[in-house]
């Protein structure tokens, strides 16, 4: 069987994730008291003890995410399955960063401090309320592309996240992202909604983050990771670091291309993929995408053993 590992984005988080890892392993604990010790704060009491608004907010959410992601890595490799088992590694949005920090190329300190910075970054972009976000249903991606373009009207009006097969999201203006969901229902889309998002994320109007993130990550030691990692805005593997570089920095307006990534996965030889830290969303992705690549999520300590049993 052929592995890949993938890191799942902003939505996934919850109180008390990672929380069960820590206590069944010290190397577990150790991060989320390296992701403390980089910040100066106690995230990891706001994930445990918290609550789930507070969590939310964009710049605790994404340097949240992870740390409990690599405490699940941390505990899998407590347990022999490390990340060279791995054929290539990915992540979903701020998942690349997990990613990046599983395959050695970026710290977890370094990780933490850039996903803070990124988180707020990204909410400073745009005035609360001047942005949106929708998830189409039903349409394919040419569909959703165009009409996210007649949506527009002069605004930004973009295709975010090419989820799966089923669902894309579009970002832009508030204003233009409210015509493409009526557009999208016209033109037969089984569900078009709004997101409850703070920002509107990988589209255009996050130039301004992309540039803060160009500068923060200008700072930053990147090394070669230790297994390829699929680029979400190229769907193709990347290890020269000054490229990851440059591609982290035009993620924060790009697509992220997951289904192309997925199916990239599958054309290389991945058989199956492990979702490594919270919740299961992107298994259900993958799921829509490929039904002959197994799916697993590695997020708990019972999980790690089952993993761990199979593997």
């Amino acid at each position: 069987m052929s592995k890949a590992f993938v890191f799942p984005g902003q939505g996934a988080q919850s109180i008390g994730m990672g929380q069960a890892l820590a206590e069944a392993y010290p190397a577990a604990k150790a991060v989320f008291e390296e992701v403390d010790e980089a910040l100066g704060e106690s995230l990891s009491g706001l994930i445990w003890d918290g609550d789930q608004e507070t969590l939310t907010l964009t710049q605790n959410a994404q340097p949240a995410l992870m740390a409990t992601s690599m405490a699940a890595m941390r505990a899998l490799e407590a347990e022999g399955v490390g990340v060279d088992q791995a054929a290539m590694v990915a992540g979903h949005s701020l998942g690349e960063y997990s990613a990046l920090a599983a395959a050695g190329a970026l710290q977890i300190g370094d990780c933490a401090r850039l996903l803070r910075t990124r988180g707020l970054a990204m909410q400073a972009a745009v005035p609360v309320g001047q942005g949106a976000m929708a998830a189409i249903l039903g349409l394919d991606l040419a569909v959703v592309r165009d009409v996210a373009e007649a949506a527009a009207q002069g605004e930004v009006c973009q295709a975010a996240n090419d989820n799966d097969p089923a669902q894309v999201v579009v970002s832009g203006n508030a204003a233009a992202v409210e015509r493409a969901v009526d557009i999208a229902k016209e033109k037969g889309a089984k569900r078009a909604m709004l997101l409850p998002v703070s920002a509107p994320f990988h589209c255009a109007l996050m130039q301004p983050a992309a540039d803060a993130m160009a500068e923060a990550l200008a700072e930053v030691q990147i090394a070669k990771p230790k297994v390829p990692v699929v680029a979400n805005v190229r769907a193709a593997q990347v290890e020269d670091p000054e490229e990851i570089r440059s591609l982290l920095v035009e993620q924060v307006t790009g697509s992220v291309r997951w289904r192309e990534t997925v199916e990239h996965m599958g054309g290389a030889g991945v058989t199956e993929i492990w979702e490594i830290g919270a919740g299961k969303a992107l298994s259900g992705m993958v799921r829509r995408i490929n039904r002959e690549i197994a799916v697993r999520a590695v997020g708990t300590p019972e999980d790690v053993a089952a993993a761990v049993a199979d593997a």
